[in-house]
């Protein structure tokens, strides 16, 4: 696992279209990859394809905090633990720089990044709580229905 560079930022955009998530644009994913590196993480396989990432950034009005954008698994990896790892990666990562709390919104319905969340922070012994935050009518209208709300977790203070 390392940083992102700037030569994976397209290949953030195209996992995140595969993985099933709200896709940015092209622009977004190569800001991150250059912006955000330090905050961020890419797993690539022995061919050195992007396999998967986790990108965020430290919250500018509280710095003791980070939020995670995205988790991306490469769906023919799924079931292998990569977004756990990634997520230790970068929980360990962040705590060196004294960064105390991570934060992250989840639909309610996403089982897996709650349980994903939710091992995180029982294996770290640290506080978890969910509460509201962007309900349907902070979201435009895509198509019939809107965004589904998101709903944020926070965790810690880490260990």
């Amino acid at each position: 696992m390392a940083s992102p560079s700037l030569d994976d930022g397209r290949h953030l955009w195209r996992l995140a279209g595969e993985a099933g998530l709200d896709v940015n644009s092209p622009y977004a994913y190569l800001l991150w990859c250059r912006d955000f590196a330090k905050t961020s993480v890419v797993a690539h396989d022995d061919q050195h394809e992007l396999r998967g990432f986790v990108i965020g950034y430290v919250r500018p009005d509280r710095p003791d905090t980070y939020f995670l954008w995205q988790v991306a698994v490469d769906p023919s990896f799924q079931g292998r633990r990569l977004a756990r790892r990634m997520l230790d990666h970068i929980g360990e990562r962040i705590a060196s720089r004294g960064i105390a709390h991570l934060e992250a919104t989840v639909t309610p319905d996403n089982t897996a990044s709650r349980a994903l969340f939710a091992s995180f922070a029982r294996d770290r012994g640290a506080p978890l709580e969910w509460t509201p935050l962007f309900e349907h009518e902070h979201f435009p209208r895509e198509g019939s229905e809107g965004h589904e709300p998101e709903e944020l977790v926070r965790i810690g203070p880490l260990s």
